[in-house]
């Protein structure tokens, strides 16, 4: 009886979020073939739909239950330096995107380096990173969490085709209007949920954290730990300046508010609430951690399976449904318009119908991020893993920006070259010979990137150049 109550609560929050987009989405008309419309919400968003938008975009399951499923405080780190990112991209990156009225971030780097074809390569690592990485591994986290928690016999690939059912037909059928709309919702829910599941595993351990071993309870990692302390100096800074200032899944929420102010608002408000996400995504990890011991990634489902009364845990379920298919629906999103606007409209077709495409392409990284879930299930730390993966495309990528936003008569020869020797190094650090940890290897990789495309740009492709740092007047 009380696990129908659970899903009779689940079943009808969830209905009721998509009854309310529905309603405010439904008589809007849209232009099927203005990507900006469909991308970009029209340019519409207010700063508190940016704001929460982005924060149900970035804290998903994967967040949640990875972050919560390392079960030490140490990576509170990931949600503090998000702060640096934030900033960044208020104060300096959104008044160039919409000083060149980008729809895609990789439109910036066409029109610095007048080339559409490093355009169309950062946008194919990007995909990449979306379609291998970034959808299956929040399939996967997502299905872990309802299956730990309400003890499901189903299996997680068979949660994981559902969540990817419902995700596609709100990215495909609602554009980012409709996502950003049922994330706001959502985003209240999660952010009120959190805070009670947090303060209840805490009360039921007396507010006693006593017996977890202090290397658990320390923000000063060893060397030995996921985030040794000296990471934070070198690679950690540039992940989040990837992260949230080049990333389109983030950054779309920005580039489709009303206006520059609005998105900063909306950017500013985002910096308050990751401060205060750790309390979320950490403490409960912490006391699974007492309780149960060290269980993993499933410690938040099943520490929420047992702390919540019968009706909260179905309503739970219900925002981190939300959590799960916003983070799902917004990168399927993002890569429709990667795919739409920087390869499908500059190289086949630049009247196509935008909608129909951006379905189609959907569709595909649908299917690619379901038959990958059984893949991410094998791994031992869920968050560590995603980061690490994430570098074989976030740091190429972002000295393709640098170099854009920091220095002039760079060849754009030379950014391509160098994306695809960033790709090559770090694919090597990983893989082959790790010397030291991951994130030092992504600073490493970034500065090395840097340093040849610079190389190449005035030694090999255009010796005649004078490549200089740009000043604030150019």
């Amino acid at each position: 009886m009380e696990q129908v109550i659970q899903l009779v609560i689940f079943f009808g929050l969830t209905a009721l979020v998509g009854l309310i987009t529905y309603l405010k989405c439904r008589k809007i008309v849209r232009d099927s073939s203005d990507s900006k419309d469909y991308f970009l919400a029209g340019g519409g968003l207010s700063w508190i739909v940016v704001a929460g938008s982005l924060m149900m975009t970035n804290i998903s399951a994967e967040q949640i239950v990875g972050m919560n499923g390392a079960q030490t405080l140490l990576v509170a780190w990931w949600e503090i330096a998000a702060a640096i990112g934030l900033i960044i991209l208020a104060k300096w990156l959104i008044p160039i995107y919409y000083k060149y009225n980008c729809t895609t971030t990789t439109e910036l780097l066409e029109r610095k380096y007048n080339d559409k074809g490093i355009r169309a390569m950062v946008s194919v690592l990007f995909m990449l990173g979306y379609a291998f990485i970034l959808l299956p591994v929040v399939l996967y986290t997502g299905s872990l969490f309802m299956k730990s928690m309400f003890g499901l016999s189903i299996s997680v690939t068979a949660l994981a085709i559902i969540f990817a059912i419902v995700g596609a037909i709100y990215a495909i059928f609602g554009g980012l209007r409709a996502i950003a709309i049922s994330d706001s919702l959502n985003g209240i829910g999660l952010l009120l949920m959190g805070v009670v599941v947090s303060y209840l595993a805490l009360n039921a351990v007396n507010w006693d954290l006593s017996g977890v071993p202090i290397e658990r309870l320390t923000l000063v990692g060893n060397d030995q730990s996921d985030i040794p302390w000296h990471t934070l100096l070198t690679g950690m800074v540039f992940i989040q300046v990837f992260y949230w200032g080049t990333n389109m899944v983030i950054t779309q929420r920005a580039l489709a508010a009303k206006s520059v102010k609005e998105a900063q608002k909306g950017l500013y408000a985002a910096v308050v609430m990751k401060l205060i996400i750790p309390i979320i995504v950490v403490l409960p990890g912490l006391v699974a951690y007492k309780l149960y011991g060290d269980v993993g990634d499933v410690a938040y489902g099943r520490l929420v399976g047992d702390i919540l009364p019968t009706w909260m845990s179905g309503a739970f379920a219900a925002v981190m449904a939300g959590a799960v298919l916003s983070s799902f629906n917004s990168c399927l999103n993002s890569a429709a318009a990667l795919y739409t606007c920087d390869i499908h409209q500059n190289y086949i077709n630049p009247n196509t119908n935008v909608k129909k495409i951006g379905t189609r392409v959907a569709l595909v990284f649908t299917l690619i991020s379901v038959a990958l879930v059984p893949v991410f299930a094998e791994s031992k730390s869920i968050i560590s893993l995603l980061q690490q993966l994430n570098g074989l495309y976030s740091m190429p990528v972002l000295a393709a920006f640098i170099c854009a936003l920091a220095f002039k008569n760079v060849s754009a020869k030379a950014i391509k070259v160098g994306l695809v020797f960033g790709v090559l190094v770090y694919a090597v650090f990983t893989f082959v010979w790790s010397p030291f940890h991951f994130i030092h290897m992504m600073a490493i990789t970034l500065a090395a990137t840097i340093l040849v495309t610079l190389f190449l740009s005035r030694f090999v492709f255009a010796a005649q150049q004078d490549i200089t740092p740009l000043t604030a007047n150019t």
